[in-house]
């Protein structure tokens, strides 16, 4: 067998989640879990996509708003919002981190080699923080790389957060 051969049919799996109706995937090995809303507390000095923070089986952890992170309306929660708690690759190691969607779609296995580069189009989302885009027969899914996205370092106050929930 080729490496070529190989690397062709290595598959990742995403879950995939919508924003204002659009679908968007991160690695589901980034994924510990996915909770209803539910009222968080408010952490003040953030960026207003940083809704606050949730306390997690003793760990605090911060709250990102996807919506508001990309510069999209901003809508009521609905029982279908959903945050999906995620495990960060940081420069300080690994953090805990939530994002808020407007719902989760599905588990999509992805042949890596059907991952295109993401076009820069000056669209909402800035392209550094997506790893591709992988056409599906359904729809095309934004694939996230969540490490990008959500680097606490680019937060204010937020890596000390993160800090306190390992009683550092």
């Amino acid at each position: 067998m080729t490496a070529d051969l190989v690397s062709d049919q290595h598959v990742e799996q995403f879950l995939t989640f919508e924003l204002e109706g659009e679908a968007y995937g991160i690695e589901i090995l980034k994924v510990q879990e996915i909770r209803g809303w539910e009222p968080i507390r408010k952490i003040p000095n953030t960026p207003d996509f940083v809704k606050g923070a949730l306390n997690l089986r003793g760990s605090i952890v911060p709250i990102v708003d996807l919506r508001e992170r990309f510069q999209m309306e901003k809508v009521e929660y609905t029982p279908v919002t959903v945050v999906i708690v995620m495990s960060v690759n940081t420069a300080s190691g690994v953090s805990v981190m939530g994002i808020v969607a407007d719902a989760v779609s599905d588990v999509l296995d992805i042949n890596l080699s059907d991952i295109k580069e993401a076009p820069n189009l000056g669209s909402k989302i800035n392209t550094q923080y997506m790893r591709g885009m992988f056409v599906g027969k359904k729809n095309m899914v934004m694939l996230l790389d969540v490490d990008k996205l959500l680097n606490p370092d680019e937060f204010v106050n937020i890596s000390g957060l993160a800090a306190m929930s390992e009683g550092k």
